[in-house]
């Protein structure tokens, strides 16, 4: 059974800049993409120390600092190399002003 956990508000997003809060020893970054909220691990999943919400936003994706691989928002979804596997993706929920992820229970 997933769990839902409050981890920022809604105002600490501005625009298409991430905002990244650590989660239970798991870096999370936000994305405000035309209104809508959504999460990824803070991470690229070429270099593991590299985190995303230094990278370039741009239409729905980020783009690592270092390696240049991008990474659709939405889903996690690596979309070009070096990277050659996904982002982990939280489903994300607004309930008056705070945003909330589901974390699997054996995270």
């Amino acid at each position: 059974m997933s769990s839902w956990k409050v981890i920022a508000r809604v105002d600490d997003i501005f625009g298409e800049e991430p905002c990244a809060v650590d989660v239970d020893g798991i870096r999370v970054a936000l994305f405000n993409v035309q209104g809508c909220i959504h999460a990824i691990e803070d991470r690229c999943p070429h270099d593991k120390v590299v985190r995303l919400s230094d990278g370039y936003v741009d239409n729905g994706t980020i783009e690592c600092p270092i390696h240049q691989s991008r990474f659709d928002i939405r889903t996690g979804k690596v979309l070009c190399a070096p990277a050659q596997e996904d982002v982990r993706f939280f489903a994300t929920r607004v309930e008056d002003g705070k945003i909330s992820i589901e974390l699997d229970p054996k995270e």
